[in-house]
């Protein structure tokens, strides 16, 4: 209804809107019921095929309180931050960063690095102003360092190195000297290969083109404002001809004189700028060349390499002047030339260009200079920049456009490193010097997308890497992208809300699989730990490890109230919402090892609410250790369990302890896990001798279930072995009418047992069913009685759904929806695809026996000495399809 609402509302809808509220307000009602909004949204917006289900589903998540009626405002603010939210999720799916500070590598030099260029196969070189050509791993280890100017006679003068690139279809490595020489080497030896010389000017920049089959180009600017364009076809056998020339000094040499009268080379010198050509590129994509100056009449030049008026004519004249062996070509190309208007795109742009990027996937020029901006234009159009990019505050130096990502990266002189986002023209990250680590003056820089690094020379070499986002199997299929935390169903909206340890909220539609929302993860929110909902289900009520609670309308990611402690907050890790005869509270337990309770007023407008008092009872006589779970039993029972074993009952009335237990464990068990992960309250517990008004069950030692009394001052009844691989059991949860119990241990499994037929003699009594539903720690277990479903969480980044059956129905997120009440559309008989491969879920054949213990595939982290020793069962045990049990399938202890 909400997306239906967002693509047909405008303005005029709006002040529809407006006026049908301010009818109901100038009645002295200020407010309007479900039955008035539904019929206004449908006349005022247009939408009379729209049903009563979706408008009062609508009013529902905007009345979060429950109060019956919403205003005007209550309105516009839940789609205000609605919007936001869809629009911040949107800039956290495109968020990237660095990985910080840089990977640094000292240089031992005072010489500056011209230029950076990667290989094929992920080599970085780098070439110095005095000709040491250097070569890196992507970790910045020197592999390989090369004096090339140190070659041949001792007394020869001095030469200095002006810019290189990479011939890597051909194998070379192309330098460009003061000498005014362009000189090739072998790329993998360095050894000399041959050099034109004798050129007009200083190639300051240089670049290199592979312009189709065993042809390339050649180009370079000058400080006369002059492109010059090498062209040369069957290029393998004419450097290989001008290798056999007669060496000059150490190198075999052609000066360009003769090499532009050769029949495979074209020689044209353009003048492009009325400056010093600053960067010269060749886009093959474009079969352009572009170059970029200070001189703000012709700051950057998209030209021909070729005119293109009677191009054929002119090649023509150019090929018989070369094989006749006349001047008249060398004449021609060594005079530089002015394009024809129609041959080239000029832009003027204020201060000139340093540097630019062309990327035909977006049909999109960036230009950067001394005026920190940097602008985006249509390549094809010089009249006006379609977007301006702001926030650099020192002159830009390097642009890359990063096609695949929709991204651009800028350097600038500040040593400040920025990510854009194409699309939306926004910035992504900045990375500042002093969170870098960058120094000094940077000389030369360089993206390669292959290993999502920016390399930068300075003072030291740097790179800035990527953070990857986690990469997964294709067969794989993840709810989130961090290991999820907790996760609730509301009955109310019929959705599923899962949480992360990110602080990343979702919202799922129960019935098809599908995510409807979501918001969260940003900086200045903590992990979460734990998760409710009021008793409407329409506000959800997380904690993290900040101490803090957070009261949310989760359908438009609204914080609502924020519920903190005066003093030093602990991690929280549980809560629950409870209604104590008329009055409803919030309650957490966690590290602070006492019990926090925050009365529930929705129309109390501070946004931060402190806690009640603590109960005496608590300060004096409660937990000794962190508090890890809280349960309760309407209408006055409260139950905590500890890190240590111990669990308190409480009277939330009087707020005294009724009764205390502390879990059993036997002398050859000492030191295991003690702790109580998960309590659950079970009335009218019928057992083979006797009956329980109330009994609580907890998680125990040894993946066991422990089973007190809570009334007559409270014992312990019984103790079963409810893991058969004696992992710890995480979470507890029964269906409506305490017949079937459901326990989920650390290693993914789903057990289920009816209590009905407990007895409590039995310590490994039979599961009626048991399946592995995760690869690591379940985190999460509710039973949907309604629809006869099973909602699990784990530590695996997955939510997903069985049939109470263990029939798997999906995995939140994934591509295919299903159909709740249609079979045919789950995933059943198919097995999530990680359980199935994972070593746990091999099932037993001679073949594939081996001699570890589950205990080391568990925990393949801890050491022999660490590792407690669990007896495991055969292979054959570890089940992941719900078939019936057989009497052969589980031998009881």
């Amino acid at each position: 209804m909400n997306c239906l609402i967002d693509e047909t509302i405008s303005l005029d809808n709006l002040q529809k809107l407006k006026v049908a509220f301010e009818e109901f307000e100038t009645g002295h009602l200020r407010c309007i019921d479900a039955k008035n909004f539904g019929r206004i949204v449908k006349k005022c917006l247009d939408l009379p095929n729209t049903s009563n289900a979706q408008i009062q589903g609508l009013f529902k998540k905007i009345d979060y309180s429950g109060r019956g009626r919403i205003s005007w405002g209550q309105f516009c603010t839940y789609m205000l931050q609605e919007h936001k939210e869809k629009e911040e999720n949107a800039r956290r799916r495109k968020q990237v960063a660095f990985t910080l500070p840089a990977t640094l590598k000292a240089l031992g030099h005072g010489i500056p690095i011209i230029n950076i260029h990667s290989t094929h196969d992920g080599t970085i070189v780098t070439v110095r102003e005095d000709g040491a050509v250097c070569s890196w791993s992507t970790e910045l280890k020197p592999q390989e360092t090369k004096h090339i100017f140190n070659e041949g006679p001792a007394n020869r003068k001095s030469k200095w190195a002006s810019d290189f690139t990479l011939m890597t279809e051909y194998n070379k490595l192309m330098i460009g000297t003061g000498d005014r020489e362009i000189q090739l080497y072998d790329l993998i030896t360095l050894e000399p290969y041959c050099q034109i010389s004798a050129l007009d000017t200083v190639p300051l920049t240089l670049d290199y083109g592979f312009t189709g089959p065993d042809k390339c180009c050649i180009l370079y600017g000058d400080t006369e404002g002059c492109v010059t364009i090498i062209l040369i076809s069957s290029a393998r056998d004419t450097l290989r001809l001008w290798n056999k020339l007669p060496k000059v000094e150490y190198i075999p040499s052609i000066a360009v004189d003769n090499a532009v009268v050769s029949p495979n080379v074209t020689f044209v010198r353009w003048k492009v700028h009325h400056d010093w050509v600053l960067q010269v590129k060749y886009f093959q994509s474009f079969q352009a060349v572009v170059s970029s100056s200070n001189d703000e009449s012709s700051s950057l030049v998209i030209g021909c390499a070729l005119p293109l008026t009677d191009a054929e004519q002119q090649l023509s004249e150019i090929r018989e002047a070369c094989y006749e062996g006349k001047t008249k070509k060398v004449q021609l190309s060594r005079t530089p030339q002015a394009r024809a208007s129609c041959d080239q795109t000029v832009f003027s742009i204020y201060k000139g260009v340093k540097t630019f990027d062309l990327c035909e996937k977006h049909s999109l020029l960036v230009t950067g200079g001394m005026d920190r901006l940097i602008r985006m234009w249509n390549p094809h159009f010089s009249g006006k920049p379609t977007g301006i990019l702001k926030g650099h505050s020192a002159p830009i130096i390097y642009l890359y456009i990063s096609a695949e990502d929709n991204q651009i990266f800028s350097v600038s002189t500040d040593n400040t490193v920025k990510i854009w986002e194409i699309q939306d023209q926004c910035c992504l990250f900045t990375a500042d010097p002093k969170a870098s680590g960058i120094r000094g003056d940077i000389s030369a820089c360089s993206y390669s997308s292959a290993m999502k690094s920016l390399f930068i020379a300075a003072d030291r070499m740097a790179v800035l890497s990527l953070k990857i986002r986690p990469q997964f199997c294709s067969r794989l299929t993840v709810s989130h992208n961090e290991p999820v935390m907790c996760c609730g169903y509301s009955e109310e909206f019929r959705q599923v809300v899962s949480c992360t340890e990110g602080s990343v909220v979702k919202v799922w539609d129960f019935d098809t699989g599908c995510q409807v929302f979501e918001f969260g993860g940003t900086a200045d929110l903590s992990a979460i730990t734990c998760m409710t909902f009021d008793l409407k289900g329409r506000r959800l009520i997380t904690g993290g490890t900040d101490g803090c609670l957070k009261i949310w309308n989760f359908n438009n990611g609204q914080c609502l109230k924020t519920l903190k402690k005066n003093s030093e907050c602990h991690e929280v890790c549980d809560c629950i919402f409870l209604k104590v005869y008329r009055n409803c509270y919030v309650m957490s337990v966690g590290r602070d090892r006492k019990i926090d309770i925050y009365p529930d007023i929705p129309e109390d407008l501070h946004h931060v609410q402190r806690p009640q008092p603590s109960w005496q009872d608590d300060l004096k006589n409660g937990h000794n250790e962190d508090i890890l779970c809280v349960a309760q039993c309407p209408p006055t029972l409260l139950a905590t369990g500890s890190y240590d074993g111990e669990i308190l009952v409480w009277n939330v009335v009087s707020g005294r302890i009724q009764c205390r237990f502390v879990s059993p464990h036997s002398a050859e068990h000492k030191g295991v896990d003690r702790s109580v992960q998960s309590i659950i309250f079970q009335k009218d517990f019928e057992l083979h001798q006797f009956s329980l008004a109330t009994a609580l069950l907890s998680s125990g030692t040894m993946g066991c279930i422990n089973i007190w009394s809570v009334l007559s001052g409270g014992k312990l009844v019984s103790s079963f072995k409810a893991s058969r691989f004696q992992q710890k059991i995480t979470k507890l949860a029964k269906t409506d009418k305490d017949t079937l119990l459901y326990a989920a241990d650390q290693i993914g499994y789903i057990y289920v047992y009816d209590m009905n037929k407990f007895a409590p003699e039995h310590k490994s009594p039979r599961a009626e069913n048991f399946w592995r539903a995760h690869t690591s720690r379940v985190s999460g277990l509710q039973i949907v009685d309604n629809d006869q479903v099973v909602l699990t969480s784990s530590t695996d980044y997955t939510v997903r759904l069985w049939s109470t059956r263990g029939e798997f129905i999906g995995t939140f997120g994934q591509s295919q929806s299903w159909s709740i009440h249609i079979s045919s559309s789950w995933m059943h008989p198919a097995v999530p695809y990680e359980v199935l491969i994972h070593p746990l879920s091999m099932p037993d054949h001679e073949v594939l026996t081996i001699k570890t213990h589950l205990s080391d595939a568990a925990n393949p982290d801890e050491t022999e000495a660490d590792s407690r020793e669990l007896k495991s069962e055969p292979h054959s045990k570890l089940r992941l399809a719900p078939t019936p049990i057989s009497a052969t399938d589980i031998e009881e202890d």
